[in-house]
């Protein structure tokens, strides 16, 4: 298993787990944006930098994952085609995106970009909190003990 981490929107808190469950267990984790990432020193850590361009992070990420691979991101359409490849999609809030769940997400997705699109604020999501923390480092626990 390597962890691919959709790093561009990805908050600090959520990294600084991924990088000690990376040197606890061995797993390689690669944040990948498009912009330069500051990464620790580590031989399980690694960032990689792809051109600046709508969706060229995503599809990178969508090009190297692997069947068995977990990918860290809040992009649905993303989770969706990580799922389709066989690999597993927490978000950062601690989310595990399945084959059963990921069609009502992109359904609610798009219906709240429609309703964007015609003037209506929906607001953003609320700010990173501890429970969100703790339930992403209890996912990440979940699915690195199953490996």
């Amino acid at each position: 298993m390597k962890i691919w981490v959709d790093a561009d929107a990805c908050p600090g808190a959520i990294k600084e787990i991924l990088f000690r469950a990376a040197e606890r267990t061995g797993v390689m984790v690669t944040l990948v944006a498009n912009q330069p990432m500051r990464v620790p020193r580590s031989r399980h850590v690694q960032a990689l930098q792809v051109s600046p361009g709508f969706d060229v992070a995503d599809n990178e990420i969508v090009r190297r994952v692997e069947a068995g691979d977990l990918v860290i991101t809040s992009d649905i359409p993303l989770a969706a085609e990580v799922l389709e490849r066989g690999g597993h999609v927490i978000t950062p809030r601690g989310e595990r995106y399945t084959d059963a769940t990921i069609r009502a997400r992109l359904t609610m997705r798009d219906f709240m970009e429609t309703l964007r699109a015609s003037g209506v604020d929906t607001g953003g999501p609320p700010a990173l909190s501890q429970a969100d923390r703790r339930a992403f480092a209890n996912q990440l626990d979940r699915l690195l003990a199953a490996r």
